[in-house]
Formats: C-alpha cells, structure tokens, sequence
C-alpha cells in the first residue's frame, strides 16, 4: 500500500509539472489564409501558399498528421493561448515582443519590409516623403508597429486594416499614398498584379531586428517545448533533404530563406 502511495503521489506531481509529453501525432496549425503568396484560398476553398506547402511538408518530416484552421491575423495568438491549435505557421515574425508571450522554431524564411507608392510619387526617399501621406498597413503586424513608431508623427495617418487584401483595395480605390507590408507579399500579392501596376517599391530595405525580428518561425506555446524541438528538426530535415528549395522554387526565384 506505501508503495502505491508513493507511486500515485509521484503521478499526480508530474502531471502538475507538465511532465506527460504528447505524442504530437496530430497537430493543429494555425493559418491566415489572406496573404499571397504564403497563404491564401482559391475560389473552391482550398488553402494554398508557401506557408501550406511548409506547414505540410513540417508535419510528414515529424511523421504527423496536419490539420489547418483558419484564423484571422490579429487572433492569432490569443487563439493559440486558448489552445484552438498547436501553433502557428503564418509568416508570424520572431521578434522579443511576441516571444514574451509565446515560444518561436527556428526561422523557416526572412524577408524584408518595404514601403510602395503610386509611381513618379516619390523622386528621391527621404521620411519627408511620408509628410501628410496615408500609409496602409494590416493591423498587429510588425508592419503596423514599425511605421507607427517611426513614421506616425511624420505621416497623416497610419491606417490599419484587418487584412492586407483590404490594404490592396483601398490602395486601388486610392484611399491610401503608401502600402507598407513585406517586400515579398507586397510584390507578389499587388505590384505584380494588374490593380499594383502603377505602384512601385519605395525607399529601403527595413530590417530593424527590433521590429521585423530574426525571420518567421512557428509559434508555438511556451509550455510545448517537445514541439519546439520537433519543429526545429522538421525545418533542418527539409533544408537538407530537397523538400525546402522544391517549395521554395515553387513560389519564388530567390533565396527566401535569407542568410544562414
């Protein structure tokens, strides 16, 4: 009887510390959907992107099976905390404000942010080129808090938008002078396309660590550090074995990942 005593006393103490690690043969992601070309859903309701493609070729290399949900950007986390999924795999940045509430993986990409403008707009760059301008910029992104910091007392406003499709719409209605996103969707997701034709790049490359961080990684809870480490192979496994470039040529013609 001492003896299960004692074994029941060590059982019930190890769960409170955490201690039963899961299996993670299942694992929930969290996606956006709403940020070509890493995430968006075709008119059938398919999820596609490079985001996708990682998130799934993440899971065949830890050997578990994926299921996405669908979440809008500025739920993300809470909805993590509030363990809807597992973690998060949508370009979410690895800076020290987020990391205060959740854990990152490595990066799995690093790109720039950049600012765009209607063409001619701007002949030489300098912050007085924002003076009285509007700048569009999805809300809760490092985006949002990087121009908001650095440009709101120069700019007219920052206007903030739920998605960045919403940015690229009011950009085309010409309800906004500046677009600021990532280099990568912003190029892809609107100079390249018809309604972004007469908008072009602006000014430089913005890569303050401060606010764009080391890369995107997948967010996960702080108390699944198991997955941390699983997430952390799964993106050295697929760098090694091909899988990464093959999606990465997919989508683009450049070193996504950025520097080792």
């Amino acid at each position: 009887m001492k003896k299960l005593v004692i074994f029941l006393t060590v059982i019930m103490l190890l769960a409170a510390g955490g201690a039963w690690a899961k299996d993670w043969k299942n694992v929930r992601i969290g996606v956006e959907g709403a940020y070509p070309p890493f995430s968006s859903v075709t008119p059938d309701g398919k999820l596609v992107g490079f985001d996708i493609d990682i998130a799934y070729a993440l899971c065949e290399a830890m050997g578990a099976e994926c299921k996405l949900i669908q979440q809008e950007w500025d739920g993300m986390i809470p909805a993590l905390m509030a363990k809807k999924y597992d973690c998060i795999i949508a370009s979410m940045s690895i800076t020290e404000e987020r990391m205060k509430k959740i854990a990152f993986s490595n990066k799995y990409y690093n790109t720039p942010g950049k600012l765009a403008a209607k063409k001619g707009t701007v002949k030489k760059w300098s912050k007085n080129a924002l003076k009285g301008k509007t700048i569009g910029v999805q809300r809760e992104t490092i985006h949002d808090r990087f121009h908001s910091d650095e440009f709101g007392k120069i700019a007219k406003e920052i206007k903030r938008y739920g998605t960045q499709d919403e940015v690229y719409l009011d950009a085309k209605a010409g309800r906004i002078d500046f677009i600021a996103a990532d280099s990568v969707a912003l190029d892809a997701g609107f100079l390249k396309t018809p309604d972004g034709k007469s908008w072009e790049f602006v000014g430089p490359d913005f890569t303050d660590v401060k606010y764009f961080g080391t890369g995107a990684g997948v967010g996960i809870r702080k108390s699944d550090q198991d997955l941390v480490k699983m997430f952390n192979a799964a993106i050295k496994k697929i760098r090694a074995n091909g899988t990464y470039k093959k999606i990465q040529d997919k989508y683009f013609d450049f070193n996504v990942y950025g520097a080792e």
